[in-house]
């Protein structure tokens, strides 16, 4: 690598253990960390987002936790701006910057920048607004199955706004919706995609998938104890959030709906981590640049992290 300044990026699936990692690296750098767990900047989903404890964040200083209301609206593309934003002031300060998250769209923007999607048209948006109330959110999973197995490999196929927005650049354009994911092309081929001032340092996390949905199942338990069914009780005027359409947050209401017991609810939530840390999996092999460690090994991260200076 350059001399440049540089970004580590430490990512992984739910659970695999980036949080506590993330503390010994920052100490030992003497850098801040910045939050890129979508959901952990919502100020009201503590619990349920498993976000810093306030011991944590009085350890070493957090960029991004806590710092929306549930009912403000954020994207990865103002993500991007205002981490870029930060990145300028911080490496006045040290040679290095540390990202931890396992937010894909939000890291992806941070280092490869925002892909130029096609803005969707009125009609199309509509048409699609109609087929969802009429045909329902499982028959336009399967279309877009068709229209672009790749995209719905990786999608949350229960958020029905994902679902759709992929399905209207299908229909709209007659390309597949992955086809307008540069950052997709530019993990195939091995760069780095937009230009950066600064390098860029892939970490990856992850456990044997046993050790993996065991550490799940526990934390799960363990956001019940701490309270998760009364956080989900007082966002329950916000549901129609999109915030909050977020697993363990989705399953509690159906228990407040009496659609399922507090168990089912529970075992549901279970399983949904579980099925949400492969599609991170997945994501995030896909890029070649990103080196794997077990959170466990953290000589051999710090001695990689080292040997670009």
């Amino acid at each position: 690598m350059s001399g440049k300044k540089k970004l580590i990026v430490i990512t992984g699936p739910t659970a695999v253990g980036k949080t506590d990692l993330c503390l010994d690296v920052a100490k030992e750098l003497r850098v801040p960390i910045i939050n890129a767990d979508s959901r952990q900047l919502f100020r009201e989903l503590k619990i349920g987002t498993a976000a810093p404890t306030e011991e944590q964040m009085a350890q070493v200083k957090h960029y991004f936790v806590g710092t929306l209301g549930i009912s403000d609206y954020y994207s990865a593309s103002m993500y991007e701006q205002d981490v870029m934003k930060l990145l300028e002031e911080l490496f006045k300060q040290s040679d290095y910057a540390l990202l931890s998250g396992g937010s894909m769209m939000y890291i992806d923007a941070v280092c490869n920048g925002i892909d130029d999607i096609p803005t969707v048209d009125d009609k199309t948006r509509e048409t699609l607004k109609r087929r969802l109330a009429e045909e329902g959110l499982e028959a336009l999973v399967e279309e877009l199955h068709r229209l672009d197995p790749e995209h719905w490999a990786i999608v949350d196929r229960q958020n029905p706004r994902r679902v759709i927005h992929a399905l209207e650049i299908c229909i709209m354009t007659g390309q597949t919706y992955t086809s307008f994911r540069k950052a997709d092309e530019r993990k195939k081929s091995g760069s780095l995609g937009q230009q950066r001032p600064f390098d860029i340092i892939k970490i990856g996390l992850n456990r044997d998938r046993e050790e993996l949905y065991n550490r799940i199942n526990r934390r799960v338990d363990k956001m019940m104890e701490e309270g998760l069914l009364d956080e989900v009780k007082r966002m329950a005027a916000y549901r129609s959030v999109n915030a909050l359409n977020t697993v363990g947050y989705k399953e509690l209401f159906n228990y407040l709906d009496n659609v399922w017991t507090l168990d089912e609810a529970v075992e549901r939530i279970k399983g949904n981590t579980r099925r949400y840390a492969r599609k991170q999996l997945t994501w995030f092999k896909r890029d070649a640049l990103m080196r794997w460690f077990h959170p466990d090994d953290r000589q051999n991260i710090m001695t990689y992290i080292s040997q670009y200076e």
